[in-house]
Formats: C-alpha cells, sequence, structure tokens
C-alpha cells in the first residue's frame, strides 16, 4: 500500500490557473491542460514505480527458487562404466533432496574433452553440470591439442571420490599374476595388447611407467571411450589385459569374468583384497583416478552452495557409502572452498611428472 503524503504547505493555483489569469483563450488553455496532464500523469507514473520497487524490497519478495528444473549432468564417458554408476548412483540420491530430478547424460569422446567442452559452453545458471575425471583435469589440458579447453571456464563443486587403477585380465587367462603378463611382454614385445583409456591417458602413462621399469614392450590398444568399451574388449578376448579402476569393472570382478593382477596403490582395496598391489610386487608406482564435480565458470554461488549440499548430503548417507564399499571405490570429499586448489596443485604435481617422461623420451607431447 502507498501511503498519502500532506506536506502542510498551503495550496497555490496550478499552472493553468495562473496562465487563465493572464487572458489565454480557450484553445490555447485546452492545449496547456494536456501538455500539464501529460507531464503530471508520468510524474504519477514515476512516483508509482519507485514505491512499488521500494515495496518489494521491503517486503522480502525473492526471485523464483533454485531449482526449478531438471539438472543435467553430463558424464564425459560411455555408459556402464565406473564413472557413470557413480555419478548416476549419487545423482539419484542427491536428487531426493530437491524438488526437480536430476539425470544423466553420457557425451562421449576426445579423452572426455567433448562432454566435459559441452559443459564449459552451456548456459552457467545451475542446470548444467560435468563429472570431470583425471583425464579432465590433467591429461586433455596437458596435451593442449583443444586451445579453447581451459580450467578456468567451470566452477569445481566437489571432489567425490578418488581411486587407484588396477590391471585386470579375463578370467580364462593364462595370466595368473602380474609376473606372467610381464613375462609374456618380455618374450614377446610388442605382442601382448593391453587396453588403455586413449593414448597420454592416465592409464596410458601408468602402463609406460610399467614398461620403463619392467623393461618390456606392450602393444597399447586405445579405448577412448573409457571402461565400458574396455569391458567389451576384454570380455570378448580382443585384448590380453587392461588397466583402469577396480570400481569400473566391480560388476565382472564380482561375477568372476575378469580377474585382477595388481593396484596401482600403497594398500588393498577392502572390496578386493586378493587383489595385491604394485608396491607387494616389487612396483611402487600409484595412479589412479577421481570425479569431480562442475558447472560453467558464472554459475550463481547460491546455485553452487544447494547443488553442493544436496550432494554432500547424499555423499554422506549410509546408502551411498555402502555403494562405494561394495564397488572398491575409495570416498574422498573435498568440498567447492577447497577443491579448486586441490585440483591445481594434483594438476601441477602430473604435469611434472609427464614432462620428466618426455625428457627421458618414455613419453611424447
Amino acid at each position: 500500500m502507498i501511503a498519502s503524503i500532506t506536506t502542510g504547505k498551503p495550496h497555490e493555483p496550478s499552472l493553468v490557473q495562473q496562465k487563465n489569469k493572464e487572458g489565454l483563450d480557450g484553445c490555447q488553455q485546452s492545449n496547456l491542460k494536456m501538455k500539464m496532464g501529460g507531464f503530471y500523469m508520468l510524474k504519477r507514473l514515476a512516483v508509482t514505480s519507485a514505491a512499488l520497487a521500494a515495496a518489494f524490497l521491503f517486503t522480502g519478495v525473492a526471485s523464483a527458487e533454485y531449482p526449478e528444473k531438471d539438472i543435467r549432468v553430463v558424464v564425459p564417458w560411455g555408459a556402464g562404466g565406473g564413472t557413470d554408476g557413480i555419478v548416476r548412483k549419487m545423482s539419484s540420491i542427491a536428487e531426493k533432496t530437491l524438488p526437480v530430478s536430476i539425470f544423466v547424460e553420457n557425451i562421449e569422446g576426445g579423452v572426455s574433452a567433448t562432454g566435459v567442452m559441452d559443459v564449459m559452453k552451456s548456459a552457467p545458471d545451475g542446470y548444467n553440470l560435468a563429472a570431470l575425471t583425471y583425464d579432465s583435469v590433467i591429461t586433455v589440458p596437458w596435451q593442449g591439442l583443444l586451445s579453447n579447453y581451459k580450467m578456468d571456464q567451470l566452477k569445481l563443486i566437489a571432489r567425490i571420490t578418488a581411486e587407484p587403477d588396477a590391471i585386470m585380465v579375463n578370467s580364462k587367462s593364462d595370466y595368473k599374476t602380474l609376473d606372467d603378463l610381464l613375462a609374456a611382454a618380455k618374450a614377446n614385445p610388442g605382442k601382448i595388447k593391453i587396453g588403455v583409456q586413449g593414448i597420454g591417458s592416465r592409464v596410458h602413462l601408468a602402463m609406460l611407467r610399467i614398461q620403463d621399469a619392467a623393461d618390456i614392450k606392450f602393444n597399447m590398444i586405445s579405448y577412448p571411450g573409457g571402461a565400458a568399451q574396455q569391458k567389451e574388449a576384454i570380455l570378448s578376448n580382443e585384448i590380453d589385459a587392461l588397466i583402469t579402476s577396480l570400481g569400473d569393472f566391480a560388476s565382472v570382478l564380482q561375477s568372476g569374468d575378469v580377474r585382477g593382477l595388481a593396484e596401482l596403490s600403497g594398500e588393498r582395496n577392502a572390496a578386493f583384497p586378493d587383489v595385491p598391489t604394485a608396491k607387494e610386487l616389487g612396483y611402487d608406482i600409484q595412479v589412479g583416478s577421481f570425479i569431480v564435480l562442475a558447472a560453467p565458470a558464472g554459475t550463481p554461488e547460491a546455485d553452487i552452495a544447494t547443488l553442493e549440499k544436496a550432494y554432500s548430503d547424499a555423499y554422506q548417507g549410509e546408502e551411498f557409502q555402502s555403494f562405494l564399499k561394495k564397488v572398491g571405490v575409495s570416498p574422498a570429499w573435498i568440498g567447492t572452498e577447497e577443491v579448486t586448489g586441490w585440483a591445481m596443485d594434483t594438476q601441477t604435481q602430473f604435469f611434472g611428472i609427464m614432462q620428466g617422461l618426455v625428457d627421458q623420451g618414455i613419453l611424447k607431447k
């Protein structure tokens, strides 16, 4: 309600009345009234608009509440892989605290670059997220093949998991141990086919380090689509072995279709205690991936906070923690305040390792 205000000043004749006293004829008076009427109308509208704006502010009425529509999460790897499974599970729990649904879209290619760039170019409105992995943060920026792929085009929300990679074979394979596989590669240089997730990816880097340490030569077969493609390849005996996380292959490890030879970690995985660590076997190489949720840079801070809380609540709940234990993935939450610093430190560390391999002639950039 707009209050009327009385100033207490004595009434003064209007401009029209003053001019009438000066002897204006009827036509002139009529024109003057029209002009002055328009002036007073505009003035009244301006005052009314200002009053309404003030009333809007003082009554505390907010703009539309976020979120109002479904939220898209892009997984830059194929459906059926470990990252896909983890993101789908966590999102299905997180959406329970929101008035909308969270759906996953798989956009694979370019060692995760295709899907991540899709989100980089999306509207920063809180309705487009990406699930980044090691290759999104390390491999693609380090290779520098895409000039418009810049990490500062993203706002990192949280790191969800961290998981070491492992070398695995078909359960029907003659290779029962890592030593069996390495011995075969020694006897047949360049013949043993190892499935990696793209040339220059983290798992390719890990196998190059193992090659160098064991003085052998593998035949690296690239599967840019990630774990889902690797799974098809190992089950069809298209390759002799592969490297990715145990969590990526949890279902086929538990079914007995695939056997783990070694995990590149410092301690055994609680979900797969029969798989030895590479360190136990004499190869102190620790490499793995992670999952980080991100939104386009410029997404409102309030929306980021809403998303962080929804996923944090899901992460801490018994349902998600039990799921991680079942698939052998380590929970490793880092929130919005710290995750960007962690990502940049990790990037710097691995850029140094990769450049060292380039200097030794082991890796080409």
